[in-house]
């Protein structure tokens, strides 16, 4: 006898679920490439790394950039962001980190993320997102180099003025199971590689227009050549006939017998080559003030080796001396900046200014700094890892010899209070026009911040110690002060992920320049807002 049940929707006691409605949403979708290489090579610390990556890069670089986890696959992972701008700063973020990770693994050990970042609309469920756009993202990634980040032109449009970062065309591609062909755009995270990729590019266009020239020209010269042996029975009288009509040209002679005439008398009369001679003492006086000339040469050369001498040991930053002292570090308008504790500070130097790009390119024209920094020469210079200002500093050492380095957190704060112990450098309030922040000035925000010494200094006489841009510090990451040093020395621990920044950035509003303001980034990634200011030992 057959059974009769009761359909219904779902268990027992659950309702159907409402459908939820579409919304315009940024995804990002990624994987890892050769997963499963991975996985035969070493299956269980491949799992670990794996968990280990989504645990302290994934999950808080989506939080951070105001993004939702949708789902992890095992080998990747799916998100959703708000701002496609904050989209593509994830997947920026994601693969300089893994650049990080991986430099001192074998190549075949390493774990590469392939992004890929699509606009689109999509249907959000509990546990999952449904829709073209989620397809397109999952199409992006799987043609996306390892360690790239692919972008759709919705993305590309929405973004391209907007991050400090190059982007090169790779034309419209046809994806499975996507009617229209998308197009697609890799994201170059590093300004340098943008420039040298639209060198290249400059160069191709410039040798494909030379082979170009070359095809014509070698096309013409074919034709020259070929030309008269194909009508040479019918052109053969004219050209016998044309060079009799030049010798006819009366004087063309006369001169030939002219110029003849002169050069036969000094080879065969000695009297005439005596004179010629003769004059040569007089030649020599001639050369003899150029010896004359060329002779202070080696004195100004040699007067200027003294002075390329200080040129080559590099145009040191202007520094300020700091007396050491007490105060008290922290504050309680932010739970990282607690508990209040006093921190006693020696004597050290600061820079007067945040590092300019000129004093970084100096850097990096030494081969020492890993780019090229764009931008005025006294803006300062942004788009910088915390690696990289210890690059900086550690060239800047060796250069003259002097102990410079990252100032620790303590003496940051300690410089930017200024000798005081209110909520900014001026007082308890705010006033607009002491720091180049967000709607703090009549400046307009731009991509850049305005040249080093645009705004009033503080006691110190140090400029931009809040604002402008955000400034690494040399100390570890720890989200309090609990258990930090109190004598001024930096907190750090080993290898750590992420150090502190200070000062805000002229992205940033208020609350970001007070001088007990603190957060952190990754060790060895770089951020359009992030430069530094050197410390010097005594």
């Amino acid at each position: 006898m057959a059974e009769i049940r009761d359909i219904k929707f779902g268990r027992s006691n659950e309702r159907p679920r409402e459908a939820r409605p579409r919304r315009l949403a940024a995804i990002v979708a990624a994987d890892i490439a050769g997963y499963s290489r991975l996985m035969e090579l070493d299956e269980e610390a491949t799992h670990a790394r794996v968990k280990r990556i989504e645990r302290d890069l994934i999950e808080p670089s989506i939080a951070e950039h105001h993004g939702t986890l949708v789902k992890t696959t095992g080998d990747g992972f799916i998100a959703i962001f708000d701002s496609p701008v904050e989209a593509v700063r994830f997947g920026i973020v994601i693969q300089q980190n893994m650049v990080g990770r991986n430099a001192l693994l074998p190549k075949h050990h390493r774990i590469e993320y392939r992004i890929g970042v699509n606009l689109g609309d999509v249907i959000i469920e509990a546990d999952d997102i449904y829709g073209d756009g989620v397809n397109i993202a999952s199409r992006l990634e799987g043609i996306a180099d390892p360690g790239q980040v692919y972008i759709s032109s919705g993305i590309y449009e929405q973004v391209k003025n907007k991050l400090v970062c190059g982007y090169e065309s790779l034309g419209d591609r046809k994806v499975k199971n996507i009617t229209e062909p998308v197009r697609v755009y890799r994201v170059l995270a590093d300004p340098v590689a943008f420039h040298e990729h639209r060198k290249r590019r400059e160069v191709i266009l410039i040798f494909l227009l030379s082979l170009t020239l070359l095809v014509i020209a070698s096309g013409a010269l074919w034709y020259l050549l070929l030309q008269p042996y194909g009508k040479l029975g019918k052109q053969a009288s004219a050209p016998a006939l044309r060079p009799v009509e030049i010798p006819n040209v009366p004087s063309s002679p006369a001169p030939a017998v002219k110029q003849s005439a002169p050069l036969t008398p000094p080879s065969s009369a000695p009297a005439p080559s005596t004179p010629q001679a003769a004059p040569q003492p007089q030649s020599a006086p001639l050369v003899t003030p150029a010896v004359k000339q060329a002779t202070p040469q080696p004195q100004s050369a040699s007067s200027a080796t003294p002075a390329t001498q200080p040129a080559s040991a590099v145009r040191e930053p202007e520094v300020n001396a700091i007396r050491g002292g007490s105060f008290i570090m922290g504050s309680n308008d932010d739970v990282t900046e607690r508990p209040t504790h006093q921190v006693t500070i020696k004597p050290f130097a600061i820079g007067k200014y945040p590092t300019t790009v000129r004093e970084w390119n100096e850097c990096a024209a030494a081969k020492v700094c890993g780019f090229v920094a764009t931008g005025r020469d006294d803006t300062p210079v942004t788009n910088v890892s915390w690696s990289d200002a210890k690059q900086f500093v550690a060239w800047l050492a060796g250069a003259t010899g002097k102990a410079y380095r990252l100032p620790s957190e303590a003496e940051w704060e300690y410089s930017a209070r200024g000798g005081t112990q209110s909520k900014y450098w001026w007082g308890d309030q705010f006033e607009p026009g002491n720091a180049n922040c967000k709607n703090c000035t009549d400046i307009a925000t731009s991509e850049q911040p305005v040249k080093v010494g645009s705004f009033k200094p503080n006691p110190f006489g140090l400029y931009e110690m809040g604002g402008g841009v955000d400034q690494w510090v040399e100390d570890c990451w720890h989200k309090n002060y609990q258990g930090a040093p109190a004598d001024g020395s930096p907190w750090v621990e080993g290898e750590c992920p992420s150090h502190v920044i200070r000062s805000g950035s002229w992205k940033n509003d208020a609350r970001y320049v007070r001088p007990s303001n603190r957060d952190n980034y990754d060790t060895n990634v770089r951020y359009p807002t992030h430069g530094f200011r050197v410390a010097l030992s005594p």
